[in-house]
């Protein structure tokens, strides 16, 4: 008789191998960290002999759950921001909270808690994509869990790096450390197409071939991800990262909703697993991936549950059931991703989509000893009707629940017995999690009462500490003015031409000032040639104002605008806004060696006419005083009357 470490009898045991065998009245033997040999009870234990003997009782023995796609420490943010498009809960509040927040001992914690979570509901294995990814490995492996993780790279600023060669650099010392770990898979994540260059793409693809690890990220996630790229690269998500080799690795391809037959074929061919997240994306009103279509043709897709920021739980139970559901009601057919395969996809398809199927996601015999007991008992799971060998699946997709669970184990070890985790201290962990939601609570509601502070929090503003001369003339048309630009005196150091769309938003509060939106379309020979967007918080006060109305006002807040006006309008929340559209002429020229702008503006929205904008920095009141009398001087020397000067910018004029 053989001899074994522990024997694992009395279970409905599903091995989700391959030809999905089945033994009831099931048993199980494990050996060090492998399943040693699955079958009938009678067979394993005449064969097999063990120190430890556990009854199961006649629960579910199975796979432990593959969760394809998530970003664990996330689990400190959870709840923190809801209801809102993907761009505006991403850019306006999760990276801002994640600068300031976000160290080695936030992840490690964040970590912890999504381990205590995951082991309730049955999960053993995850892919996870986050920052200091390091630490998530050191948590992971401290809670004895299965991992895949992803240290993230972009072209952006990040909690643990200011330039992008700073996080390769990090993947890099990291896989190199790690590879070859009992629990954890180090690898590579170029966090997304949008987030990353052309060549962040290449490199991260390079370093995830030259060490033979994954390569995690999301792709076509929302349909304006996939028009924003079609509009800037002149092809869809898919085709362009192929361009950049990054199917030359082992890619992991969260989301995938927005793709086509051909996109998918091109994932199939470069061997790729999708990781099908559908609470996240239905939540995020992303959209429902072709899963179906995904399936048929021969694609490995797993499911995952996202991060706990944007789902907003790490249950895998929930999300089997729901990727059923919403692959049913997408096709038009209940038949539609049954209850078998939903399961297959969260466990040995799983895992083979993120590339760790020899090792994990079925019960065989040489796989590592990554299991879970369900108990099937409970009154939302009864009765049980046998007759249909495929009952059993339905009846853990359907009716299961994560609180089902009762024991797991992990690479042949007890992470949870009897309901009572065994490798971390649950009510610790509540505890100082709630520390942390106290100090990002002040530090929210602090930003969200200054306009200014929200436009700091997503980054790239600058204020000028420079004051500006300006004043502004009604003109019956721009010609005459022109002409008189000829004037010798008048030395024309550059044009440009340009149409601008304003869009102002307006606060309650008069002291947080104006936001505008603009969008600078440049004009040559009539076609344009460039679009430039920026944001400029413009202060409620005006400095001083000299005769003629020539006015002195301080420097305004900048910021450039990388997000659509929709971003901005639903991430701060306006009082009111109102539109402006103008052409205009703009000319630097030098009257008396100083240098002054002059804009020659035709306001089409609302019809106001034309005008002539005179302005000049300034940097003392002296020259304040000299520069406001020159303005006065060139309004004349241009032949614009001084009498129909104002002091109202164009916004007060529509007020």
């Amino acid at each position: 008789m053989e001899s074994a470490d522990i024997i694992f009898k009395n279970a409905i045991i599903l091995t989700m191998d391959a030809n999905f065998h089945q033994y009831e009245p099931g048993a199980l033997a494990v050996r060090g960290t492998d399943v040693l040999a699955v079958g009938i009870e009678s067979d394993i234990t005449s064969a097999y002999s063990a120190p430890q003997i556990i009854d199961c009782g006649g629960k579910v023995l199975m796979p432990g759950l593959v969760n394809a796609h998530t970003h664990v420490p996330m689990t400190l943010l959870r709840g923190l921001a809801d209801d809102l498009r993907l761009d505006v809960w991403l850019m306006g509040y999760m990276m801002p909270v994640e600068r300031e927040f976000v160290s080695p001992e936030f992840i490690q914690l964040g970590t912890r808690i999504a381990c205590a979570e995951m082991i309730r509901s049955g999960t053993t294995t995850f892919a996870d994509m986050y920052y200091f990814e390091e630490d998530v490995a050191k948590a992971t492996a401290d809670a004895g869990m299965r991992a895949i993780c992803s240290q993230t790279v972009m072209k952006f600023p990040t909690p643990d790096a200011k330039f992008y060669e700073e996080s390769l650099a990090m993947s890099r010392d990291f896989i190199q450390r790690w590879k070859g770990h009992e629990l954890i898979v180090p690898s590579v994540a170029p966090h997304a197409p949008y987030t990353c260059t052309a060549e962040i793409l290449r490199a991260t693809a390079e370093l995830a071939i030259e060490f033979d690890v994954p390569l995690h990220t999301h792709l076509s996630e929302t349909a304006i991800e996939v028009e924003n790229m079609r509009n800037e690269q002149g092809m869809p998500v898919i085709p362009y990262v192929k361009k950049q080799d990054l199917f030359e690795a082992k890619v992991i391809a969260a989301h995938c909703v927005h793709i086509d037959e051909g996109e998918i074929r091109t994932l199939l061919h470069g061997k790729a697993g999708v990781a099908h997240n559908p609470s996240s994306n239905l939540k995020l009103s992303s959209g429902i991936a072709p899963v179906k279509r995904m399936l048929e043709l021969g694609l490995n897709v797993g499911i995952g549950t996202d991060g706990p920021a944007s789902n907003n739980d790490l249950d895998m139970f929930e999300e089997m059931r729901l990727a059923s559901f919403a692959q049913k009601v997408a096709s038009g057919d209940p038949t539609t991703l049954p209850a078998r395969t939903t399961l297959e996809m969260a466990t040995r398809m799983g895992a083979s989509a993120l590339h760790i199927g020899e090792i994990t996601g079925s019960l065989e015999p040489g796989k590592r000893a990554d299991l879970i007991l369900v108990d099937l008992s409970p009154v939302h799971n009864t009765p049980q009707f046998r007759r249909d060998p495929n009952s059993v699946y339905a009846q853990i997709v359907y009716a299961s629940h994560s609180s089902d669970v009762s024991d797991m184990m992990v690479n042949g070890k007890f992470l949870m017995r009897n309901k009572q985790l065994l490798t971390l201290d649950e009510p610790a962990l509540l505890a100082e999690s709630q520390a942390y939601a106290r100090k990002i609570d002040v530090f929210l509601m602090e930003r969200e009462g200054s306009v200014l502070s929200k436009l700091i929090a997503i980054g790239g503003t600058s204020e000028e500490e420079s004051f500006e001369i300006q004043s502004k003339v009604r003109i019956p048309s721009v010609e005459p003015i022109l002409r008189a630009l000829m004037n010798p005196e008048i030395e024309i150091i550059r044009k440009r031409h340009y149409r601008e769309y304003d869009d102002y938003f307006f606060f309650t509060s008069v002291e947080q000032g104006l936001l505008r939106y603009r969008e600078d379309s440049f004009i040559e020979n009539d076609v344009v040639t460039k679009v430039r967007s920026r944001l400029t918080l413009i202060g409620p006060t005006r400095e001083d104002e000299f005769p003629l109305s020539v006015l002195l006002s301080r420097s305004r807040y900048l910021a450039p605008a990388n997000q659509s006006v929709r971003f901005y309008r639903e991430y701060f929340r306006p009082h009111q806004e109102k539109e402006i559209e103008k052409d205009r002429l703009r000319f630097l020229v030098k009257y008396h060696d100083i240098e002054f702008f002059i804009n020659l503006d035709t306001i089409s929205k609302p019809n106001l006419g034309c005008f002539l904008e005179v302005k000049s920095r300034t940097w003392s009141r002296q020259d304040a005083e000299l520069k406001s009398k020159l303005v006065v001087d060139l309004i004349n020397l241009i032949g614009a009357d001084p009498t129909e000067t104002t002091s109202e910018d164009y916004i007060e004029m529509v007020r």
